[in-house]
């Protein structure tokens, strides 16, 4: 059920059930972050992994200080310039955080989402969300509330609506338990941004695997069912798929082509338009029944480098296609 009833998805969660929330990011699948049997099942609903992590979301920072260990300096720092924001933090936890939230880490992803019902909804609660996108594992993630409502169905209770994410890419998250910042997973918040508030580089650390360290780090994530292949040179690969029926997911200036089914994330090359339009017109093109889609890169500066991460983890499965 889609709803904007604050107080039924506070029912539900005080109840240990599971409702979707909107953020400016994606929406996510949220349950009562300390309640571990509440946690399980946002796992077994997005059939996800228990070795990949989830972020815990708070309304505000001294909510957050009752679960870390600390906040050092450079973290609060970015705390006070980008909370409520598209930023997490990976920050030492305390006991009070359930192993099963951090997969066994000794670190939990924190943050405060930018958005004002779901900042209602944690007001009014006395524990933080735990809340991963509200998509089955791996597939595109959600930034319409009837995303959620057409993939997770029946599994999730309530879906609190908050119109469509105004980000519309996972957050960024920054590893700050050491004393050299990392960046762990690019997203919603550049990495200029970071470093210009800290008046420092930042390594950039996207580790991918079985393992992760963070959420989002997975080889293969946030991808169509549908063949999704990066090219780099549109018209070769329109001339070797020639038998196939073909969808192109482009950016900026592109010319007409009677063999594609076109979808241009933003024309006049804006990469917040961009990153605002990806998940959906992936969704789109995934549901109409093509052969394959193709796509290429965004130029490689702000939140270009974050959308170029979600393109390459949602063609990983399909490299060898032909």
């Amino acid at each position: 059920m889609i709803g904007n009833e604050i107080n039924a998805a506070v029912n539900l969660l005080n109840q240990g059930q599971v409702v979707g929330i909107p953020t400016e990011t994606v929406y996510g699948l949220a349950a009562n972050g300390l309640n571990e049997k509440a946690v399980v099942s946002i796992f077994k609903i997005k059939n996800r992994p228990f070795f990949d992590p989830l972020i815990l979301h708070f309304s505000d920072i001294e909510s957050i200080l009752e679960y870390v260990v600390e906040l050092n300096p450079k973290a609060l720092k970015l705390a006070q310039a980008f909370w409520p924001g598209p930023m997490t933090l990976l920050l030492k936890k305390n006991d009070k955080v359930p192993d099963i939230v951090t997969s066994g880490s000794a670190l939990v992803a924190v943050r405060i989402p930018n958005h004002p019902l779901t900042l209602s909804l944690l007001e009014q609660l006395d524990y933080p969300l735990a809340a991963p996108s509200a998509n089955p594992f791996g597939y595109i993630s959600p930034t319409k509330a009837e995303h959620v409502e057409k993939q997770l169905g029946d599994l999730v209770p309530y879906i609190l609506d908050g119109g469509d994410c105004q980000v519309g890419l996972e957050s960024t998250i920054v590893d700050c338990s050491e004393a050299a910042l990392k960046i762990k997973r690019l997203g919603g918040l550049s990495v200029q941004e970071i470093e210009n508030c800290i008046g420092e580089t930042i390594e950039i650390e996207i580790s991918s695997g079985s393992n992760p360290s963070s959420p989002g780090q997975l080889d293969k994530h946030y991808a169509p069912k549908t063949p999704f292949l990066i090219v780099d040179d549109l018209e070769t690969s329109i001339l070797k798929f020639k038998d196939k029926k073909l969808a192109y997911l482009g950016f900026g200036e592109i010319a007409d082509n009677d063999n594609l089914y076109i979808l241009n994330l933003s024309q006049k090359s804006d990469l917040s338009e961009a990153a605002q339009n990806l998940f959906h017109y992936m969704r789109l093109l995934d549901q109409i029944g093509f052969d394959c889609i193709l796509t290429m890169k965004v130029p490689e500066v702000d939140l270009g480098r974050a959308i170029n991460d979600r393109i390459k983890r949602a063609a990983a499965d399909f490299i060898h296609y032909k």
